[in-house]
């Protein structure tokens, strides 16, 4: 073998390797997939989702679309959100299995229920 077919070898060699390394990179460099979401609206006195089936690690978001304000508040105290004015959001990440009943302690008929399975 000639030095400068090994010298091209090498160099072949390297390039190959920094082409393989800059695609590891690249696919380290890909966003991660965005958690679960979901959304439940509130407007005319009602959740306008009642029942929301998710998976644990979801985060459930409440957004007050009435002209008054109200609240999300959980029936076991797992969570509770401040009084909401129109626009106002409230989110939780629901981490377990379980079925977690709400409700509005400024109008206690407004309910709801997040059922959360693995």
């Amino acid at each position: 073998m000639t030095r400068a077919f090994k010298i091209l070898t090498f160099q072949t060699s390297v390039l190959l390797a920094g082409i393989l390394m800059m695609s590891v990179v690249a696919d380290m460099a890909k966003a991660a997939p965005a958690p679960p979401a979901a959304a439940v609206t509130i407007g005319n006195f009602t959740f306008k989702a009642p029942v929301v089936t998710v998976r644990p690690g979801t985060t459930v978001t409440w957004t007050n679309g009435d002209d008054i304000p109200h609240t999300v508040v959980s029936k076991d105290g797992v969570f509770r959100s401040k009084v909401l004015d129109t626009g106002d959001r409230f989110s939780f990440t629901f981490a377990k299995a379980g079925q977690f009943g709400y409700f509005c302690s400024l109008h206690p008929h407004m309910t709801g229920t997040i059922i959360v399975k693995a």
